[in-house]
């Protein structure tokens, strides 16, 4: 499989990398002019293109095919994750990237253990990791990292969504009986505390669907996943195109 590249750089049959991945291409990879990689342009068009020239610093290439992309789901999840430790959260970014989210949006709400502190470091972080979770998985896209959110923040951009679900450890509405072939949807899961029922109060006050996700208790880095997988295969989203 090729090697894949986010770029919007692309001028009629010309296209260039710069950055980290004119670097990994140069100095890593060691590619060779003639060498061939996909590029995606993140509004969902894939290039076949070939290498012309390579420097560290810049990468010039040929576009030999274009193409639409055909492995994002109709459904646009907006992922709103309860930020977690360290792995924990890498790991819920990098998962739901691949699931197929159209956005992430991290938040703090009253039991978060990380507390607010170096938020544009974290941010520059989860969105490196979402650019090679998107790539790796064949992505049309490349999904955005927002900056974290406090609690109330997040609840008005969750339902500006047609449904907000709020993923309550404590019970709710089944996600069967709550989700119908949305178009677009907001998916709110806990942090490593949990949700209080005041949360929960004020998240149903807001206009979000409370949904419980059965009777095993799910750590805040496995709920998030578990979930778009849930929707991307009520969906239909889960089926080869």
């Amino acid at each position: 499989m090729a090697h894949r590249y986010f770029t919007t750089d692309i001028t009629g049959t010309t296209a260039h990398l710069s950055g980290p991945d004119a670097e990994h291409l140069a100095r890593v990879l060691r590619a060779k002019p003639g060498q061939r990689v996909t590029l995606c342009d993140g509004a969902g068009y894939d290039y076949a293109a070939a290498i012309t020239d390579i420097a560290p610093r810049c990468v010039t290439l040929k576009i030999l095919e274009t193409a639409i992309n055909v492995t994002e789901p109709v459904l646009k999840a907006h992922m709103f994750i309860g930020m977690a430790r360290g792995e924990r959260m890498d790991w819920a970014i990098q998962k739901t990237v691949e699931l197929g989210a159209t956005a992430i949006w991290p938040f703090y709400s009253e039991n978060t253990v990380v507390k607010p502190k170096n938020d544009a470091e974290k941010t520059e972080r989860f969105c490196r990791i979402a650019a090679e979770a998107a790539k790796q998985a064949g992505r049309g896209i490349l999904p955005v990292v927002h900056p974290p959110l406090g609690f109330g923040e997040m609840l008005q951009q969750a339902t500006q969504s047609p449904l907000a679900l709020f993923c309550y450890e404590e019970g709710g509405r089944p996600l069967t009986a709550t989700v119908a072939g949305e178009g677009e949807i907001a998916v709110i899961t806990g942090p490593e505390g949990g949700f209080t029922p005041a949360e929960a109060r004020q998240a149903e006050d807001a206009g979000c669907a409370i949904i419980g996700l059965g009777p095993r208790i799910l750590r805040s880095e496995t709920a998030p996943v578990a979930v778009l997988a849930a929707l991307m295969v009520l969906n239909g989203d889960m089926e080869t195109p």
